[in-house]
């Protein structure tokens, strides 16, 4: 079987609640390793990209508009070096979170020298740029990073510019989005899929048309799965709950198509925060969910 290569980001520079830095020790503790190696894979768990904390770092102003940017990309080009070296090895990157703009830093290396697609299960559109966050918060932007927009820095991490087609992302499970952010992605090209859709259409129709979008002209897609497309009834432990996500059984069915269609090829899981959960419940769910994407099925 394939080789899985585990990288923790302990980032939380990126959030605008402090504690997602400790989800990859949760995920961890929750026996991924131990379940995937059960799969029948191969584990390797090369530790942590050096992230700082924030009581390191001169606190930002009130209104700036890239918080801890020279930090967040400091991280995130470690990522993507790590990250590039695991897929020129042969292995298939597992990237533990950590908050959402870390997945500036796996995408970039994933898709550094090829065409892929990406499927971005979140709450939120994550398609702000500096002119329209109403934060300043980098995870609110990755997205909007990987497509081309935002600061040089951040879009530009190995050199190419945009790390992906938007005609090759498909933004899954959206339920709260920004007036700006609401726009660009509209003028954008990637394929949105709101909660709207999931409940009218069923979470297997949607998945299936993502996959088709964003794999059929790629070398294949990664996932980035942030915790809190989940409702917060059944993951607690995120720092921007929204209510009327999806349902347990609906993560699980999602997974399980992605691993049916052969062509994941990462996998992020970001955004557990462990302050926040409840006996480690959604770091125990990131574990099941990575499972069902990597092959376990019921029966």
């Amino acid at each position: 079987m394939r080789e899985i290569a585990i990288i923790g980001a302990p980032l939380d520079l990126g959030a605008g609640r402090r504690g997602v830095d400790m989800g990859p020790s949760a995920i961890r503790y929750a026996g991924l390793r131990e379940h995937l190696a059960a799969l029948g894979y191969t584990v390797r768990d090369l530790g942590n990209v050096a992230a700082p904390l924030a009581e390191q770092i001169e606190p930002p102003a009130s209104d700036e508009r890239l918080r801890y940017l020279q930090p967040i990309v400091e991280v995130n080009l470690a990522l993507a070096q790590r990250v590039r070296a695991i897929v020129a090895g042969g292995g298939f990157p597992l990237i533990l979170g950590g908050d959402h703009s870390l997945s500036i830093g796996s995408v970039t290396g994933l898709g550094h020298d090829r065409r892929i697609g990406v499927i971005w299960l979140d709450a939120h559109g994550d398609y702000n740029t500096p002119e329209t966050t109403p934060s300043g918060n980098i995870h609110g932007m990755g997205l909007a990073v990987l497509t081309g927009h935002g600061h040089p820095a951040l879009t530009s991490l190995l050199g190419r510019l945009p790390v992906l087609r938007a005609s090759d992302v498909a933004l899954v499970g959206a339920r709260s989005l920004d007036d700006g952010e609401r726009q660009l992605l509209r003028d954008s090209g990637v394929r949105v899929f709101t909660m709207h859709d999931i409940d009218r259409r069923g979470m297997a129709a949607v998945m299936e048309e993502a996959i088709l979008h964003v794999s059929t002209t790629t070398a294949g897609f990664h996932l980035s799965f942030d915790l809190d497309v989940l409702d917060p009834r059944e993951a607690p432990g995120v720092g921007t709950p929204v209510l009327g996500g999806i349902s347990y059984r609906e993560a699980h069915l999602a997974m399980e198509i992605v691993a049916a269609s052969g062509h994941l090829i990462g996998l992020d899981l970001v955004e557990v925060n462990p302050i926040l959960d409840t006996h480690n419940a959604t770091a125990r769910l990131a574990v099941e969910f990575a499972l069902s994407a990597l092959g376990k099925t019921i029966y």
